[in-house]
Parts: structure tokens; C-alpha cells; sequence
């Protein structure tokens, strides 16, 4: 079959790789048909290279019609459609129940000390073959696979692989007070739904990008939009009455601009051997901070930080002094895309009041998948969300 591949640092190759088949009981064989690029995505291509091996198959937004299924695999039959979970969940353990599948005690990667399996992400997360590829072999199916209608378009509803509950969480865990404001840090994929989930939560929505596509997208949906800079922190404060947001969302993660230090660590580690370049990021602080570091001056005293994008280092200082004091609640994690999909799905009718059938700027063949990667690390060319077709 035919797929995406990481083939080193900004090398994405399109070719041929074995077709997926049935190895456990649990297994099950999925067509996909629409497949999405993500903005976690861009940090494989971009930083975290030394946690893959070329020839990996990328993707992890997945929607498809399943082929084949293994014998312990009920509720699932050839012809289903199906949205697939980025995470690989069984359901059953005590993680699961408690409605903490990116934490499910089966897929764990206990060997790198991680959580549960997730697809087409790096050694640390069980380099599962991933879904930007004409078929996908999809473990735990007997749970992960989320049943949907047939008819609709599939932009209405790939999004439930990772786009809708990574917003959704990002707004729970913000924990937005009612009638309260909500400061949402980068207006990519999962920033500008963030937005969307919070503003049909009835929330004011103050949205921060450097780039003016983006801001522009968010704006016509009822976003407040600041351009990124320097004095950002006060224009802030200037909106919300000289105290901060009740809230803030961070959805850059570890490549946020305005951190050139850390880009500078980034690239130095990059010079690495491998091995010597994993250690290193898993140890040193090689994250871009100015996202998160915003987050922390301009939130208020006693508000909440959502943290939904992607950090990889582990000795980042941090203003613990600044934290404590100004008594700043702060959650994060991966996603537990079961947890939400049951309040989501009724929002995927055919009123659309997220917007998801025209959340994609970019619908092209998996072809073009190598050229797509580059469009979106440069953000030209208005993109915001790609998805690709076998």
C-alpha cells in the first residue's frame, strides 16, 4: 500500500509500504478515507527525529471503513464507518474507567516510561504505524473505533479522532468561570476549535497568532484576535480590566516563536548523534517557553492555564515563585478522546455549530502529502487544516 513516511529531519517521503494485517484477536483492519495532518505532527518533522527510524508511517487522525476484524473483536463488522481514536485505549482497564484513555494501562510504553500507545508517534509512544496511509491496522478495536453515520461528507466527523476532544479537553480543563474570558495562545488546528468550542460555551474569547490568516479565520467567527509581540501582555491585561484572563489556553507548545534560546538548543541537538540527542531532549530544556510563559503573566491571580500543546523537555525552568503566588491552577495532557465524544457527537448535526464542514483549508491527495508537510511547518498558502485521501 501506499503511505507517508518520516525520512529524517523535513523529509517526508510518499511510497510503498507493507499492507496491515490482522495480528491479534483484537485487530482491526480499517480503509481510511480521509486522513488529517496535525500540528503535533509538524514536531516530528521538525524536532523530534532522534524517536524515529526511517520508513515510520505517519498520522494519527483517521477516519475509514473497516476491511476485516479479528475474532474477539465485537460491535464491528466490514463496511462500518469508523473514526479512530489518535490514542490506543482497551477500555477496560482502571485508567480507562476512569476516563483516562491516554493513560490505559495495556498500550502503556512502559519500556520509555509513557503512556498509552498512540498511532504513527515515535518510539516514545510504541511507534505504531500510523494513518496517512491507505490502510491502517488499528489494535484494541474490540473498544477504539467510534461508529459513525454514513452519508455526511467525512469532514463531519474525522475531527472525533483528535481535533474536537483535544479542544474539548483544552476548554474543560480551562475551567472558564460563566460569563468569563478565555485567552487562546496559537490559532492552528486545535487553537482556532479550542475557540470555537469556548465561544458555543458562551465564553468571551480573546485569540493570539502571529499569523494573519489565522487571525483573520478566527475573527470571523466571533474571536477577539491580538497579533503576537512584544507588548502582548498588556494589550492583554488592557482588555481584561488590568487583571488577566480567567483563563488561558496554551496551544503552541514546545516550537513557540519568541523563544530563541531554546530554538537555538533545538537546533544544537539536532547536530547529535541519535542516541545521544534523545537523551539530551528528555533531560534539558530545549522547549520554546514563550507560549507557556505567557500564559503564566497574564493569567489572573487564582485563574486556570490549560496546556494542550505538545512540550518534550524536562528541566525547563519555570517561575515557581510567580505560579505559587499568583495561585495559578494549571492542567494538561493528552487528550482522552472516549471521555468526550459522547457530548460531541450530538453537536455533529447537520446545523454544524463548531463549523467543522469547513474547518479544513486543504483537502488533497495523499500524494501530496511530502508538499503539505512543508506548507503547513511555513504556514503559507492560508493553511490551518489539511486532510488527506487514498
Amino acid at each position: 500500500m501506499k503511505a507517508l513516511t518520516w525520512q529524517g529531519k523535513r523529509d517526508i517521503g510518499y511510497g510503498d509500504v507493507p499492507d496491515p494485517r490482522i495480528e491479534e484477536p483484537t485487530d482491526a483492519i480499517v480503509r481510511v478515507t480521509s486522513s488529517g495532518i496535525c500540528g503535533s505532527d509538524l514536531h516530528l518533522y521538525e524536532v523530534m527525529g532522534p524517536f524515529l527510524d526511517v520508513g515510520d508511517v505517519l498520522g494519527h487522525e483517521v477516519i475509514g471503513v473497516v476491511e476485516e476484524t479479528g475474532s474477539e473483536v465485537g460491535g464491528l463488522r466490514a463496511g462500518d464507518r469508523v473514526v479512530v481514536p489518535f490514542q490506543i485505549a482497551c477500555g477496560s482497564c482502571y485508567m480507562c474507567a476512569q476516563g483516562l484513555q491516554t493513560q490505559c494501562e495495556t498500550t502503556q510504553v512502559r519500556d520509555q516510561g509513557m503512556g498509552a500507545a498512540l498511532f504513527g508517534y515515535t518510539k516514545l509512544y510504541g511507534q505504531v504505524p500510523g494513518g496517512q496511509a491507505e490502510y491502517l491496522r488499528v489494535p484494541q478495536a474490540q473498544y477504539g473505533p467510534i461508529k459513525v453515520p454514513e452519508g455526511p461528507p467525512d469532514d463531519r466527523f474525522v475531527y472525533l479522532s483528535d481535533v474536537l476532544p483535544t479542544a474539548w479537553q483544552a476548554v474543560e480543563y480551562a475551567a472558564i468561570p460563566d460569563g468569563g474570558t478565555v485567552v487562546v495562545l496559537g490559532l492552528g488546528p486545535i487553537g482556532d476549535m479550542a475557540c470555537r468550542v469556548a465561544l458555543h460555551r458562551g465564553h468571551r474569547v480573546i485569540g493570539v497568532d502571529l499569523v494573519p490568516d489565522r487571525l483573520q479565520r478566527a475573527e470571523a467567527n466571533g474571536v477577539e484576535t491580538l497579533k503576537y509581540s512584544g507588548g502582548i501582555a498588556e494589550e492583554i491585561r488592557n482588555l481584561t480590566d488590568g487583571r488577566g484572563p480567567d483563563s488561558v489556553i496554551d496551544a503552541v507548545g514546545m516550537e513557540a516563536h519568541g523563544s530563541p534560546v531554546a530554538r537555538l538548543a533545538q537546533q544544537a541537538a539536532g547536530l547529535l548523534p541519535d542516541a545521544i540527542q534523545r537523551g539530551f531532549m528528555q533531560k534539558a530544556g530545549v522547549d520554546r517557553m514563550a507560549a507557556l510563559l505567557l500564559a503564566i503573566d497574564v493569567v489572573r491571580r487564582g485563574g486556570t492555564i490549560s496546556l494542550i500543546g505538545v512540550y518534550g523537555g524536562a528541566a525547563d525552568p519555570l517561575p515557581m515563585l510567580t505560579m505559587f503566588d499568583k495561585q495559578i491552577q494549571l492542567r494538561m495532557g493528552q487528550a482522552n478522546v472516549h471521555r468526550w465524544s459522547g457530548q460531541i457527537l450530538p453537536l455533529l448535526t447537520d446545523e454544524d455549530p463548531l463549523h467543522v464542514d469547513t474547518f479544513a483549508t486543504h483537502h488533497l491527495p495523499l500524494a501530496e502529502g511530502p508538499a503539505a508537510y512543508k506548507t503547513f511547518q511555513h504556514k503559507t498558502d492560508g493553511v490551518v487544516k489539511v486532510l488527506l485521501h487514498p
